[in-house]
């Protein structure tokens, strides 16, 4: 009994993952995209789904298991980071300061009082699955997510810095497109993501092998202008894939400290201007309906006006027909039209 327990014990975080991003990629080729790689900076065993070990030492101790990871309710994390590889996580953990959290043994976690970084490994599977296993231990509303990586391009020069505005995946042809409600430190540019490193380079776009993976799953998290993607070109046709070293892409992304800065600061900007102080009735709607960010931010001005013109105290919302938040919107401009207001 015991070791059927210790068993299930372990098992848990196998069994947690598939279940929060199994919808993640139902894909035509779904057997070709999302097959398990040895990658760094992923434990593998977590992709195996191998038979425990007993929970008896030689001498009948009882082993630990130390997977399954308990946190406080009040994380303060409101910004998460992913990135594929360790060294594009390096230059960023020594710049935020961030420290390993040692009780996780999935994937490598490094956090400080208000960022958390994830390492996810390789490829689209990968990125999925430490994005959920991440958001099962510490999500929280309206979290900034930040995918920060390296990318190829045909003609672009190496060290070139691009915000994400279009995300095509090569495999299921689905295409994403991050809300960019903010003017970028940076030029845009549409990305592919790939299920296999690429010799033969796009003619416009950039390519990865994460960023639809990332998207996708990150949008049943948080709202989607708070979702974006950051891309550092790391090689071209004169100098291809094969010569990437993990020293120069430490430092391809130390370079672009100050862009990755500067959106992470805009980013969070407009998280706090998603929650205004003493409007007790915009936390009940958020709760009740599915808002976007803009129309967070819409129902924020609506709600500040009809306050103005009724008083502190007015009510009424509560009994509206709307069924979705943006027709709720229509109600409450539509309310405030025909409301009488005198200086």
């Amino acid at each position: 009994m015991l070791g059927r327990f210790c068993g299930f014990l372990k098992e848990t975080p196998n069994k947690l993952i598939p279940f929060m991003v199994r919808q993640a990629h139902h894909e035509r080729n779904q057997h070709l995209t999302v097959r398990p790689e040895l990658v760094e900076g992923l434990v593998q065993s977590f992709l195996k789904l191998t038979s425990p070990p007993s929970p008896f030492g030689r001498r009948g101790k009882i082993r630990v298991f130390p997977l399954v990871h308990t946190m406080k309710s009040d994380t303060p994390y409101k910004t998460f980071i992913y990135t594929a590889l360790p060294c594009e996580a390096k230059p960023l953990i020594d710049y935020f300061r961030l420290k390993k959290d040692t009780t996780i043994q999935c994937f490598a976690v490094y956090a400080n009082n208000t960022i958390c970084l994830t390492v996810t490994g390789i490829g689209k599977t990968a990125m999925a699955a430490g994005i959920g296993y991440t958001q099962a231990l510490f999500a929280s509303s309206n979290s900034v997510m930040l995918n920060i990586g390296i990318a190829g391009h045909k003609e672009h020069r190496i060290g070139s810095v691009f915000l994400i505005d279009k995300i095509t995946d090569n495999d299921s042809g689905r295409r994403y497109y991050p809300p960019l409600v903010f003017t970028p430190p940076c030029p845009t540019q549409c990305l592919q993501t790939v299920a296999k490193p690429q010799l033969t380079y796009h003619p416009s776009h950039l390519c990865d092998m994460e960023a639809s993976a990332f998207y996708e799953t990150a949008t049943r998290f948080t709202s989607g202008e708070l979702i974006q993607c950051l891309k550092i070109v790391s090689d071209n046709e004169l100098s291809p894939a094969q010569n990437i070293q993990a020293k120069q892409v430490s430092a391809l992304i130390c370079t672009q400290l100050p862009t990755i800065e500067s959106i992470l600061m805009e980013l969070t900007k407009l998280v706090e201007s998603l929650t205004p102080p003493g409007l007790t009735e915009f936390d009940q709607l958020i709760s009740q309906y599915r808002f976007t960010v803009n129309e967070q931010i819409q129902l924020k001005k609506l709600l500040g006006r009809l306050q103005l013109i009724k008083g502190k105290n007015w009510v009424g919302l509560a009994t509206t027909s709307a069924e979705t938040g943006k027709d709720f919107l229509k109600l409450l401009n539509q309310q405030l039209n025909e409301a009488e207001f005198y200086l």
